[in-house]
Order: C-alpha cells, then structure tokens, then sequence
C-alpha cells in the first residue's frame, strides 16, 4: 500500500489532463491486479454507447482505445447492476456477453465512476483472459481510482460539450435559417478571405448576386409558407450547380450570392475573365430554372429562372461592398433585360 500511496502523490499534482491522469492510474491498476488490459470508459447513457478513452494493453488480449460498443451489452453494465467489482470466471457470471466471448476475458474487475449528481459517467476496469485470483487491495483500489478520476472526467466531458456547444452556435451564426446556406455575416467574410488569397496567387473572384424574379407574386398568391419552400427548391438547385471550391449563401430575402476563384492565363486575360464570368451567369441561371414545389397541399410551380448578374474582379483596392455593389448592378441590368423581353413577347 505504501508504494501505491507513493505512486498516487507523484501523479496526482503532475495531473493536469484526464490522460496525464489516467494512464498512470492504469499502469497502477495493471500492476496490483495483474492483467493484461486495464482502461478508462465513458458513457452516454442517452445514446446508448460506451467508449474506451484509454487503454492499456499487454499479452494478446487487446482493448483498442477509441472502441465503441453498445452500452446495454457490455460487461461493465452487467457489474454495476449486479454491484458486482470482481469475477474470476465471466463466463459462469455473463455467459451470454457476446462481447466477452469475442475477446476471451475470464477475469474481469471493474468500478463506476459517477458525477457530482450521481450520474454514471464511465468506469476504471480491468480484464484478463487467465483466470486470476483477487486480491485484497483490487477492490479498495478500484472505488479509489474511480474516485480520483470522477471530477477530472466530468470537467472533461464538461468542456467537450462546450466546445461543442459553441462550435455549433458559431455555426449557426454564420448559417441562413432557412436554408442552410452561409448567411451575409459568413459571405462577408468569405469575400474578404477569398480577394486575399485572389491576391497571392494572382487570379480573379467571380462574384454572382441572384434575383429570384417573381418571389413576392409566390408570397403574395400562396402565402410564406410556400416561399419558404419555393427559397429551400432554389437553394438546393443553386448549391448543385456549384463547382468545388465555390461557396453559395443568401443574403436575405430573395438574394443569393456565388462566389468563386479562378486564374487568367494567357495574353487575353480580360477575354478570360469575361468568359469566365459569362459561363457563371449561365450556370446559376439554368440552375434556377425549372418546376419547384410549393408545399404539399399546392401545385408544383413552373418557374422561367432568376435574374443573375456576375462580374470578374480583380481585388486589389475593392471592398467586399463595393464588390457586391459592382455584381447587383450588373443583376439589374440582366433584369431589365429580361422585363423588356417579356414585353416584347407580350
């Protein structure tokens, strides 16, 4: 024990990650109980899945760290339901644990590790595919390293939620509701990164704004609900059309913005860049035209496609509103051109 107590006050005040902490921890375990696995689990009892955060490993029976099972069929549920810390013969205890057969384990300790509340957060185990007798320190031992690991595994998996947590309201801070798509904060931005990199690597930003021509007769006639739908239709069809690397966001209402990176090589670059920028324009534009559906309750809407203004640029000295400024004066007179034909066909 005294030897243990050593170990245990070098470790501890040298700890200042649940791995720096764990794994000298197994190490003990492995050490006082003799087996050839010894690991540190969580688990998500609302998913239903246990994990093995670290592990070590000696002999031929391996606990892969990373390893997720089904937490109903595990031996570590088994043992805290029955209380039971300790077997040297599982296969009299659990002789139905797929999971034990497959691995060959024949002795196997094992202790929760609760939270503050009383939650399982995992558990601190022990396995061994020899029969092993139990020894008197393997179960005092036990409850002591799932005490040690308690409150360093729930900070752990506190900052983990976290970080997830803000990872996804920084997502949704750059995201559009309603479709999906990057919003104007994330196009911005986008802008902003994509005139740099244009400048490094001396090529030219196509940038589209699309009008959805016709939208607010949608509203009116069918009412938001199927303008939210008509806008999801678009939204997906835009985003297919795009090649890789382009970005697509909605600026709000109607608006759409493309974005996109490509190089003019040769003595024509300006014939490059106009090219480049037309076959953009006829690109989103077939994207938008075609039968969209409204809701189930309303017939599929033929639409005659959306006004689409594209302009090649180079970004030395623009801004992103100013380059958006240049892009939806050229959607204007796409429109206009369009109304006017209108016309004339009428």
């Amino acid at each position: 024990m005294d030897s243990i107590l050593s170990l245990l006050s070098e470790t501890l005040p040298e700890a200042r990650t649940l791995e720096e902490l764990a794994r000298p921890l197994l190490r003990l375990l492995r050490q006082v109980t003799g087996m050839e696995s010894t690991y540190l689990t969580t688990i998500d009892t609302e998913a239903g899945v246990q994990r093995v955060e670290y592990a070590l490993n000696s002999g031929e029976m391996v606990i892969p760290e990373g390893l997720e099972v089904p937490w109903g069929d595990t031996l570590c549920k088994r043992a805290l339901e029955e209380n039971r810390l300790f077997t040297d013969n599982v296969s009299e205890c659990w002789g139905d644990s797929e999971a034990a057969a497959a691995l060959g384990i024949r002795t196997y300790a094992s202790s929760p590790i609760h939270a503050q509340d009383g939650r399982v957060l995992g558990t601190v185990c022990a396995a061994s595919a020899q029969q092993l007798p139990l020894s008197i320190q393997v179960e005092p031992l036990l409850k002591l390293l799932s005490g040690l690991l308690s409150y360093s595994l729930e900070r752990d998996l506190l900052v983990k939620q976290l970080r997830a947590a803000n990872g996804e309201l920084t997502k949704l801070a750059l995201t559009d509701v309603l479709t999906g798509l990057a919003n104007r904060r994330a196009i911005m931005d986008k802008i902003t990164r994509l005139f740099a990199l244009a400048e490094r690597e001396e090529k030219f930003v196509l940038l589209a704004v699309i009008d959805l021509d016709g939208f607010k007769q949608i509203n009116d006639r069918h009412g938001h609900l199927a303008g939210d739908e008509f806008l999801r239709g678009i939204a997906q069809q835009l985003q297919q059309s795009l090649r890789a690397g382009d970005m697509i966001g909605r600026t709000g209402g109607d608006e759409f913005i493309v974005l996109g990176l490509a190089s003019s090589t040769g003595a024509d670059a300006s014939g490059a860049m106009a090219s480049a920028a037309e076959h953009l324009q006829q690109r989103l534009t077939e994207a938008t035209i075609g039968t969209f559906n409204l809701g189930s309750d309303l017939p599929a809407h033929d639409y005659a496609g959306a006004s689409v203004g594209v302009v090649a640029l180079r970004p030395q000295g623009l801004s992103a509103d100013e380059a958006i400024k240049q892009a939806d004066d050229a959607m204007y007179r796409v429109k206009q051109q369009r109304k006017q034909q209108r016309l004339a066909a009428s």
